[in-house]
C-alpha cells in the first residue's frame, strides 16, 4: 500500500472481486447531500471552467521553488450547504499554498453514488484524481484490499498535531485496516432525537427523561393522546432513514460492543438484540405520520417545524432546516437529546479525503491532506456545512449554540461508533445486502424475515 501497484491485472481482478458492480453504492444517502447542479464544474485557482472529461491528465503548475503538479480534487458538494463550505475550504487552501494550482472536478447527484462510479473507474484504470470526497472506515476497504491507497501515517498524520487532536473514533475510521489512508474533514452525528418544544410541553413529556428506545414508545403514545401531533416524523419512501433508525435503536437497547459486533458480522451471536431492536422499530410505526411512505426526509422534518410532530430521529444535518427557519429558535422552539440509551456515545458519519496510489500530484496532495486535517480548514468548512470538526482543538466561536453543544458532546463522549447506514462500519458488499433487507422491512415490517436477511448479509 506504500507504492505504485504495477501488477495491474492482478489488482484489477482483486478489486473487482472486492468491489463488484453495485457494492460501493449507498442508497438514498442524505447525510452529506451536496445538491445537484446538473453539470460538473472545474475550479482552477478560483475560476470556474467546464470539464468535459473526468479522466483528463493533469498539467504541471507551481512556482520556481516547488514544481507542484496540478491538484485535482473530486467531490459532490455542488449545492446546498456543501457548496459554500467546500468553497471556503479551497479559499483557505489557496491562501496557505498559493503556488499550488487546484482543479476541482465535482460530480453532482446521487448522494455520492455518481462520484463513486467515476472514482471506481478511474482507480481501476490507474488514473485516480489527487484525492476525492469519500466516506472513511469500511467503505474504503475494497480500495485497501486492491492496494490502491497509500500509507500517510507520517507524511500527513504526523503533521499539524493530527494524531494528538483527533479522538479515537475518527482515527479508527481513517485507518480501517490499521494504516492511515485518509483524512476526515467533518462529523455528522447520527444518534440524535430532535423534538418540537411546544408539542412535548403540551403533552407533558420530558425528552431528557426518556431512558430507553422502548420508553420512547410510551412518550409517543402520550403525545398522540394529549395533542394533535404525531409521535414521530419519519419517511419510509426509501430505506436509508429506517436503517439509520434501527441501527440507533440497536445501539440504545444494547451497547457499543454489541453494535460493533453486528457491524463485524456477528449477527447470529446477537440474534436476540437484533430482533428486539427490529421489533422496537415496528412498534414506532404506530406513531408515524400517515404519509411516511410518500414523503422525503425533508418533508418529514417539516412536520417538526409545523408543530405536527413531536420527535424526529435524523443526522444533525436536519438541524439546518431549523436554523434556517425564521422565528424557530433553538431551545425555545426545537431542541435535541441523544437518542434514548445512547448517552455518552457519538455515532459518526464523516467525509474524508484519501491519498491514492499512482497519485498524479503526490507533493500537492500531501499538502492538501495536511490542510484538510488542520484547525484552519475545519474551522472554515464545518460551520457552513452544519457539521463539527473531528479535531478537538478547533475554536467553537463560529459554530452557534447547537453545534457547540454537539462539539462538547463529542469531546466528552465515552466512545464513538461508526455509522452502519453510511458504510463507515460495514464494507460495501454487506452494506448493500443490509440495504436490501431494510428495503423489504419497510414494506412488510416482518421482523423474522428481516433478521434472516441481516444474518445472511455478511455471507
Amino acid at each position: 500500500m506504500t507504492g505504485t501497484n504495477d501488477d495491474t491485472d492482478v489488482s484489477r481482478r482483486h478489486y473487482l472481486k472486492a468491489a463488484g458492480a453495485g457494492t460501493l453504492g449507498v442508497t438514498g444517502l442524505a447525510g452529506c447531500m451536496g445538491g445537484d447542479s446538473g453539470q460538473d464544474e472545474t475550479t482552477t485557482a478560483g475560476e470556474e471552467t467546464t470539464e468535459s472529461d473526468a479522466t483528463e491528465e493533469t498539467t504541471t503548475g507551481g512556482d520556481s521553488s516547488t514544481d507542484y503538479n496540478t491538484l485535482e480534487v473530486q467531490h459532490w458538494w455542488t449545492g446546498g450547504d456543501g457548496e459554500p463550505a467546500i468553497k471556503a475550504l479551497f479559499e483557505g487552501f489557496a491562501e496557505a499554498y498559493p503556488d499550488i494550482e487546484v482543479k476541482q472536478n465535482p460530480v453532482s447527484g446521487g448522494a455520492g453514488q455518481n462520484l463513486e462510479t467515476v472514482i471506481k473507474k478511474r482507480v481501476l484504470n490507474d488514473n485516480p484524481p489527487s484525492s476525492w470526497q469519500a466516506w472513511p472506515g469500511a467503505n474504503l476497504q475494497p480500495y485497501i484490499e486492491a492496494d490502491k491507497l497509500e500509507d500517510i501515517g507520517e507524511s500527513v498524520w504526523g503533521q499539524n498535531g493530527m494524531k494528538e487532536n483527533y479522538l479515537e473514533g475518527p482515527k479508527e475510521a481513517a485507518r480501517p485496516d490499521g494504516t492511515f489512508v485518509t483524512v476526515p474533514l467533518n462529523i455528522h452525528r447520527i444518534n440524535n432525537l430532535f423534538y418540537n418544544v411546544s408539542v412535548v410541553e403540551e403533552a407533558g413529556v420530558d425528552p431528557a427523561s426518556i431512558e430507553t428506545p422502548g420508553d420512547l414508545v410510551d412518550a409517543m403514545e402520550t403525545v398522540e393522546s394529549e395533542t394533535d401531533a404525531v409521535g414521530m416524523a419519519h419517511q419510509t419512501s426509501s430505506a436509508w432513514s429506517t436503517t439509520q433508525l434501527w441501527a440507533t435503536v440497536l445501539l440504545g437497547e444494547t451497547d457499543v460492543e454489541t453494535y460493533n459486533a453486528f457491524a463485524e458480522g456477528e449477527v447470529a451471536a446477537n440474534e436476540e438484540a437484533v430482533t428486539s431492536s427490529l421489533q422496537t422499530v415496528v412498534d414506532y410505526t404506530d406513531y408515524l405520520n400517515e404519509d411516511a411512505g410518500s414523503v422525503s426526509w425533508t418533508e418529514a422534518n417539516q412536520k417538526i417545524l409545523n408543530d405536527e410532530a413531536a420527535f424526529f430521529h435524523q443526522g444533525d444535518w436536519a438541524a439546518g432546516m431549523y436554523r434556517n427557519q425564521d422565528g424557530f429558535e433553538f431551545e425555545d422552539d426545537w431542541d435535541h437529546v441523544p437518542f434514548p440509551g445512547t448517552e455518552g456515545v457519538y455515532a459518526l458519519n464523516m467525509d474524508s479525503f484519501p491519498f491514492p496510489t499512482n497519485n498524479p500530484s503526490p507533493e500537492a496532495t500531501a499538502k492538501f491532506l495536511q490542510y484538510v486535517g488542520s484547525v484552519d480548514a475545519q474551522e472554515r468548512f464545518n460551520p457552513l456545512k452544519g457539521s463539527i470538526p473531528p479535531r478537538t482543538d478547533v475554536p467553537s466561536d463560529e459554530f452557534g449554540p447547537f453545534l457547540t453543544r454537539q462539539m462538547d458532546d463529542f469531546q466528552n463522549s465515552d466512545s464513538q461508533v461508526q455509522s452502519i447506514e453510511h458504510g463507515l462500519a460495514v464494507p460495501p458488499n454487506p452494506k448493500s445486502n443490509i440495504s436490501d433487507a431494510m428495503a423489504g422491512f419497510i414494506s412488510n415490517w416482518n421482523v423474522d424475515k428481516t433478521y434472516g436477511q441481516l444474518e445472511q448479509a455478511f455471507n
